[in-house]
């Protein structure tokens, strides 16, 4: 039963997303792309942090080569929009492989400091780059009407949450999860960590190009600043592990709420918003550390012990 009205309710949500751009003004299918967006990269993380264990700040890198290499296709080589972002993409996964083979041999804090660096080495590098605008960065051509990425962000993050919700049922899904719950106990069992966490990598690499090349061409402009700000990694790790970092939904309704929370306070209370990410994280970490979730799971059973449980855990 409660199945049935949990499909019903996805299939009633999912049609509502659909009939936005026909129903709503524009400036809500503009927070919505973007909402969708940051979903989208909030799901991305979800596969190497939420599912493998290993808290990447380096997805924001993905997201600005994605956004690099579609607009250098476009502008550079006069190519359509489809072949830019799927080159983009490509990119963004060539980069992974070369990278992330020797990377993904850290673990803990320094896996978490040496994708950071990347970031910011990137950054640099393009500024350098001739074809990429250097520090100037490049304009993209105009294309008119929200409704298009707003509908081209909806379909890319299906598609991801389609993803998660293979690798939640899969031999790979749980290798992933042997590897975040014990990586030398899974090794022992045959689990071929290195792969896994490879094909992880790649993944979360490939959704996060995509949704750089889609925000590309929506805003027509890219630079190295914005293309790889690492707030955006810390944004979408904020979101997945509120919502529930290691779930298929999670990531999806911390992104929604977060989001609209952030855009009520940036709108009517200048500068809190910077303000509530911060307090998100105390309280995600402290109260939650599994997101909402898991709150919502064993809140009706638990009731208050939930929290106090959670506060003992952390010795507070």
């Amino acid at each position: 039963m409660m199945r049935a009205v949990g499909s019903i309710a996805f299939a009633a949500l999912l049609l509502t997303l659909l009939l936005v751009p026909w129903l709503a003004p524009p400036a809500l299918i503009q927070f919505g792309t973007t909402t969708l967006l940051l979903a989208t990269l909030a799901q991305s993380w979800n596969i190497i942090g939420g599912y493998a264990g290993y808290a990447s700040f380096g997805n924001s890198v993905f997201y600005g080569i994605g956004g690099y290499g579609t607009a250098i296709a476009m502008v550079q080589f006069g190519l359509p929009f489809g072949i830019g972002i799927l080159l983009g993409a490509l990119l963004a996964v060539f980069f992974a492989l070369l990278l992330g083979l020797p990377v993904l041999r850290l673990r803990g804090h320094y896996f978490a400091i040496a994708t950071l660096a990347l970031a910011e080495a990137m950054t640099g590098v393009v500024s350098n780059l001739d074809i990429a605008g250097r520090n100037i960065g490049l304009v993209l051509p105009l294309r008119k009407g929200d409704a298009f990425f707003y509908e081209l962000s909806l379909g890319l993050l299906a598609v991801a949450t389609l993803t998660v919700f293979w690798i939640s049922r899969s031999r790979f899904g749980f290798g992933l999860i042997a590897i975040r719950e014990d990586e030398d106990a899974a090794g022992v069992m045959g689990i071929n960590t290195t792969l896994y966490k490879a094909l992880a990598f790649l993944l979360a690499g490939f959704f996060s190009a995509l949704a750089g090349g889609i925000h590309a061409y929506w805003i027509t402009f890219i630079d190295p600043v914005s293309a790889f700000d690492i707030t955006l990694n810390v944004m979408m790790i904020i979101m997945a592990i509120f919502g529930g970092a290691g779930t298929i939904f999670g990531p999806l309704v911390g992104a929604v709420l977060l989001s609209s929370i952030s855009e009520i306070l940036a709108t009517e209370i200048t500068g809190m918003a910077s303000l509530f990410f911060g307090l998100v994280i105390v309280v995600a970490v402290v109260f939650m550390p599994r997101g909402l979730t898991d709150l919502m799971q064993r809140m009706p059973g638990l009731g208050w012990r939930y929290f106090r449980e959670n506060l003992r855990l952390h010795r507070l």
